[in-house]
């Protein structure tokens, strides 16, 4: 059932966020439900796709764990390394800098490397499927981009280093929090000290 669960969660989730990707089918929508019926209809089948990722997820991890593989001790720790550079290109994406000028999409570099780095940490078959479809969809949108004519992304004005070093710097807290916090009370597992 868990397992069921997420993929339902990951095809609605992953699904809403290809069709922005897919220009004629949205200006469609949006020729249908206007701006905010469209954004709000995007919203509520996003949050709806996450919820049943992380119900699913939580599930699967209760009831039904599949193990595929099993990884070495040290992927966990080369997963709380690259974790670093993947929350800080993240945000990145939305403290815009030399950084966001020099990748053009951190983002997307930032969810693939959250998603590689957990698939070496992660031998189960619900982590494989959660992991490798965030990484998969990543990928696809990044090569989705190079044949759109518009940026794909929100109009955020560009900075420069100074906003470098704010993205760093909150991507660090954020990392923090997501290792000592986030993670073990949320997801159930610690990151540090295992």
């Amino acid at each position: 059932m868990g397992l069921g669960l997420l993929i339902l969660g990951l095809v609605l989730f992953l699904g809403v966020h290809t069709l922005t990707t897919q220009r004629d089918a949205r200006a469609a929508l949006i020729g249908k439900f206007g701006r905010g019926g469209y954004m709000g209809l995007y919203a509520l089948a996003s949050f709806a796709g996450l919820a049943l990722i992380v119900w699913g997820y939580s599930v699967y991890r209760a009831t039904g764990w599949i193990d595929v593989w099993s990884p070495p001790v040290a992927f966990r720790h080369v997963t709380l390394l690259l974790m670093l550079p993947a929350v800080i290109l993240v945000v990145a994406s939305y403290i815009r800098g030399r950084i966001y000028t020099t990748l053009k999409h951190p983002m997307l570099a930032g969810i693939k490397l959250w998603a590689a780095a957990h698939l070496l940490a992660n031998g189960d078959l619900g982590s494989i499927v959660l992991f490798g479809s965030f990484l998969a969809w990543a990928v696809y949108d990044r090569i989705s981009l190079k044949h759109r004519a518009d940026a794909g992304a929100p109009p955020i004005p560009v900075g420069g280093p100074s906003n470098d070093v704010i993205a760093v710097a909150v991507g660090v807290v954020v990392y923090v929090a997501l290792a000592f916090a986030f993670h073990p009370l949320v997801i159930g597992v610690p990151v540090v000290g295992v």
